[in-house]
């Protein structure tokens, strides 16, 4: 399994997060179309927000990426957002 972390913050983060909250059901939609995808999250934060995806593998983590970023062009180009900050990773362990 593979991680990524998309961290926001900085100029136009708030109306960025209020636009993805509005939009819940695009979201969901969305990342639930990612093959191998394993579980989603998307969460507020003092400083911005952040999302977390877990998927079976590379090819599901970085469809991910380039559909957050699409989303994002295509739904929010004028929050002057500072680009999103990427942390991938290999599962150590994963459980619910």
């Amino acid at each position: 399994m593979q991680i990524v972390i998309r961290t926001y913050h900085g100029k136009g983060t708030r109306k960025l997060f209020d636009l993805l909250e509005a939009h819940q059901a695009d979201v969901q939609a969305l990342m639930s179309s990612i093959k191998g995808l394993i579980s989603y999250t998307l969460a507020r934060n003092d400083e911005g927000g952040f999302s977390v995806t877990i998927c079976r593998d590379n090819h599901g983590i970085k469809k991910s990426v380039k559909l957050a970023r699409e989303f994002i062009a295509q739904h929010s180009p004028d929050t002057n957002l500072a680009a999103m900050h990427i942390f991938e990773g290999k599962v150590i362990t994963h459980f619910k």
